[in-house]
Formats: structure tokens, C-alpha cells, sequence
């Protein structure tokens, strides 16, 4: 404390005073009212010397919290019921110790989700990686009979349209994770973003021979953008088609309220086990009843592209009776963001 500048001069300056002052009173009055003036002096400057001293040492406490704050240590508290500029102080410094020690919660989860995804891509993408090399070495052979050829060549190509489409599906949510992707709010009339999605199924629906019924009013429609809810429902029927048997049923009904638009997109396949209902929607997820192609993207990113547009995903399911998907989009008032 004695070596701080600001604190000598202010005791130079008391000392000075108390001099000034006693000097002053001995002059104007008399000698005895000089040596009160004197006592009293001494007792201000020791008396501003102890608060000085407690200060210094409550300042202390709080360097020290905040090294242990640098060093990751958040589990310290420092506040109290006391008025004043240091508990305040203390009080703004809990808060922020808060927040801190929420980042770095949110960071190690984080990491452990980054560390998962990176595991989990490595899974997906070393199959069909081991099976084009065995088959490449197979295709070097020049014995190789033709329609073996052929047929090795073909799984090359498919495996490879499997990882071009896991590759871009997993760019496609590291943009919506950043938030990076503009989603547009447009008008978008349901029965339009119906026929845009359906086109990329309507072959493996024609080959299990699938009915696929849709019904709704021509003008519903919800603010949002067009192109990512049609990527969001191309997911969802994809899904629905693998799971749904020959000769089955798809079906998507729409309507519209004050509140919100919802969209059910219903199938009367195979169904979902209660168990994995909580879980459909996270990233590489597979259920019981998962195909064996299957990668568990699809639904996330669905989930992620609806979401991100103010609206939700539900999804009710029995074993054995099919499942049914019902997104909702919210109205936006005037005063939404």
C-alpha cells in the first residue's frame, strides 16, 4: 500500500492540512484549541489509513478470484449482502463468473458433440471407402470376367453417390448450424412445395407401388423460404418411403389457421419403436428399423431446416401401424424478427 504514489500523496496532503490547520487555530484562538485540532487530525489520518488498508485488502481478494478465474477455476463466490461501490464490484464480478463458467460449459459440449460428429463421419464414410478399394483392386485384375466388371463398377458409382450425398448434406447443416444460411420469408403455398418435393421419390414410390394422397386448400400457405422446406420434406418422404411396404400409403394433408400451418405427412409402414421416438431427429441416429443404407441425416437436417424457420416437428408413431409427421410454421407478427 505505502508504495502506491496516489496513497503518499495523500497522506503528504493530510499532514499538511492537520499542520495548516493547527497552525491556524494556535494563531486565531489558543493553544489548547490548536492541540485538539492537531488530535483530531491524527485520529482522521489514522482512521483513513485503516479504511484505506481494508479497501486495499478487499481489492486483493478480488485479483486473486480473478487469477483463479484466468486459471479455469469458476466455483468461487464472492458475493454479499453489503451496500456499497466494492460489493457491487464483487456482484458484477459474480455475474460475469457466471457467464464465463456457461460458456465454458457450453464449449466442452461443444467439443464432445464436435468430437462425436467427427467420430461418427469417419464411421459413415470408412464403409463405402474400404468397399470402392476392395473393388478397385478387384477391377485391376485383368482376368476379371466382364459382367464382374460391370457390376463392380456400378457399386463404385453408387458408393460414391452415397458419399457425395453425405458430404453435402453435412455441409448443408454445418451452414445452418453456423447460421449462415438466409432462409428467405416469402409467401409459400404448401401445395407447390408438396410438388417440388415429391418428384425425387416418386420412382421408388412407382417401383413398391405406393399410393401417395394429398389433400389441403390450393391457397395455404406460410412465410418462409421455399427451396430449404422442400429439402426439409424431400428428407421426411424419402423416410417415409423406405419404411412404408409395397403397396402401401403416403399421405400428406395441410390446413391453416390464425396460429400456425400445419402439415402432416402420414405413412402405414412399419412404424417407429417407443424407444427411438426421442432420438429420430439427432444427428446419425439410427433406429431398430433403420435400412441398412441408412445414414441418419436425413431427419436431422429436416428438423434443423424447420426449426430454423420458427416452426416445429412432432412425430407419433406405433410399431407396426405406421408414423405420422406434423410440422407446424407459427405466424409472424409484425413486431417478429
Amino acid at each position: 500500500m505505502w508504495k502506491n504514489p496516489e496513497i503518499q500523496k495523500l497522506m503528504i496532503l493530510l499532514v499538511f492540512i492537520s499542520a495548516a490547520a493547527t497552525i491556524l487555530a494556535a494563531v486565531l484562538f489558543s493553544g489548547l484549541t490548536a492541540l485538539f485540532v492537531w488530535i483530531t487530525s491524527i485520529f482522521l489520518i489514522i482512521s483513513s489509513l485503516i479504511f484505506t488498508r481494508w479497501r486495499y485488502k478487499e481489492i486483493e481478494k478480488l485479483s486473486e478470484y480473478l487469477r483463479k478465474i484466468s486459471s479455469g477455476d469458476y466455483e468461487l463466490d464472492l458475493r454479499d449482502n453489503h451496500e456499497g461501490e466494492l460489493s457491487i464490484l464483487k456482484s458484477d464480478i459474480y455475474k460475469v463468473t457466471l457467464m464465463l463458467s456457461e460458456q465454458r460449459s457450453l464449449l466442452e459440449e461443444d467439443k464432445h458433440q464436435l468430437t462425436n460428429a467427427i467420430s461418427d463421419i469417419s464411421h459413415q464414410l470408412k464403409t463405402p471407402l474400404t468397399s470402392m478399394m476392395m473393388m478397385a483392386d478387384l477391377l485391376s485384375d485383368k482376368k476379371l470376367e466382364e459382367s464382374k466388371r460391370v457390376e463392380f463398377t456400378q457399386n463404385i458409382r453408387v458408393q460414391l453417390e452415397r458419399i457425395d450425398w453425405l458430404v453435402s448434406s453435412l455441409l448443408k447443416l454445418s451452414k445452418i448450424d453456423a447460421g449462415t444460411v438466409n432462409f428467405k420469408s416469402n409467401k409459400v403455398h404448401i401445395n407447390e412445395v408438396i410438388q417440388r418435393a415429391v418428384q425425387p421419390v416418386l420412382i421408388p414410390m412407382d417401383i413398391k407401388e405406393q399410393a401417395f394422397i394429398v389433400s389441403g386448400e390450393d391457397s395455404v400457405s406460410f412465410t418462409g423460404d421455399f427451396h430449404w422446406t422442400a429439402e426439409a420434406m424431400i428428407n421426411i418422404l424419402k423416410n417415409c418411403v423406405e419404411h412404408t411396404p409395397v403397396k402401401g400409403e403416403i399421405s400428406i394433408h395441410y390446413e391453416e389457421n390464425p396460429l400456425f400451418t400445419k402439415i402432416c405427412i402420414k405413412d402405414n409402414g412399419k412404424g417407429i419403436d417407443k424407444e427411438d421416438i426421442p432420438y429420430i431427429f439427432r444427428r446419425f441416429y439410427k433406429g431398430k428399423n433403420a435400412g441398412e443404407d441408412s445414414v441418419g441425416i436425413g431427419l436431422a437436417m429436416a428438423y434443423s431446416i424447420i426449426t430454423s424457420q420458427h416452426g416445429n416437428i412432432d412425430v407419433k408413431s406405433d410399431k407396426g401401424n405406421g408414423t405420422e409427421f406434423i410440422i407446424k410454421f407459427y405466424k409472424r407478427t409484425a413486431n417478429s424478427n
